[in-house]
């Protein structure tokens, strides 16, 4: 599986001329597993290029509206691709004023639970363009919003772009969740909210660690945790993340340093803020990272005790 997923992902950057594209390992695991997920237009071409199917000849299950992209030239499938991401998050023009009901900030809160947990249960593909488009909705209101309720919104809205970039992410496209990343820490600045903003570098972080940049990690979770006034549940993501950045660099004890110090501030956690719970929601959820760690680090056997 590894070694499909690396060469589609040649044949994808070849055939698209872009080098950035790429199908990960676990996309290709999700592929043949009992639910995959149904790849996106531009993933869709690739395969039929290098395979001479579409998604719905090779066993994906096929969406409403799926219309085969027989012939498009390469340079449209770009753009439109680019477009599909990007949409969501840069609705052109100024909007309608309209009243806006500080009620709905709890409203996009609790919605943004339930996505949480339909995460667990769908994974990326199927929940990406609802998720979306609840935040270009959240963007549309912010337009119009005043004094706090307008605060709330910015802060409900970096919580849901933070999702599409994780969701992106999950689906194996760096691309489309380093945008979203970009996104998040751009809505979290505009909150002045010190607790996002830290959020929203670790999720930078979390992108850094994917392309395997193990000192960009560092940097990125070092700033997070310089800032006093962040939550501890903030400072847990920091200091797993930068955990994998040392991993990256091959700096075990810095991992270790990391993860125990993070682990003594689990029980800490106990804000109410909804996002960034894997921490209270996962059992062993420290160990977890501490074993991925260990397994990026060459050490096999103490990965698979832990």
């Amino acid at each position: 599986m590894d070694a499909a997923a690396a060469a589609l992902s040649i044949h994808g950057q070849q055939f698209l001329d872009d080098r950035s594209y790429e199908v990960s390992a676990r996309t290709w695991r999700r592929w043949e597993g009992t639910s995959p997920g149904w790849p996106s237009e531009e993933t869709a071409t690739v395969l039929h290029d290098a395979l001479g199917r579409w998604p719905e000849e090779l066993g994906f299950r096929v969406p409403a509206g799926w219309i085969r992209p027989e012939a498009h030239p390469e340079d449209d499938v770009r753009r439109r691709t680019f477009v599909s991401v990007t949409a969501a998050a840069l609705m052109p023009g100024p909007v309608a004023t309209q009243h806006v009901d500080p009620a709905l900030i709890d409203y996009f809160q609790q919605q943004l639970e339930g996505h949480y947990r339909a995460d667990m249960f769908l994974g990326p593909h199927d929940l990406v363009g609802t998720v979306s488009a609840q935040f270009q909705l959240i963007d549309k209101l912010i337009r119009s919003a005043k004094g706090e309720t307008r605060r709330g919104l910015l802060r409900a809205g970096a919580a849901y772009a933070a999702l599409v970039g994780w969701l992106y992410q999950d689906a194996g496209d760096l691309g489309a969740a380093a945008f979203w990343r970009g996104i998040t820490q751009e809505i979290a600045a505009r909150s002045r909210d010190p607790h996002l903003v830290g959020y929203s570098l670790v999720n930078l972080a979390q992108v850094r660690t994917d392309l395997g940049d193990g000192h960009g990690v560092i940097d990125l979770c070092e700033a997070v945790l310089e800032d006093d006034r962040v939550v501890p549940k903030v400072r847990v993501m920091a200091m797993q993340q930068q955990a994998h950045g040392a991993s990256l660099t091959g700096d075990r004890t810095a991992v270790d340093r990391l993860i125990d110090t993070a682990g003594g501030l689990i029980s800490r956690v106990d804000d109410d803020l909804p996002w960034g719970n894997a921490c209270r929601r996962t059992p062993g959820y420290l160990e977890v990272q501490r074993a991925t760690c260990y397994g990026r680090l060459g050490l096999g056997r103490e990965a698979e005790s832990l």
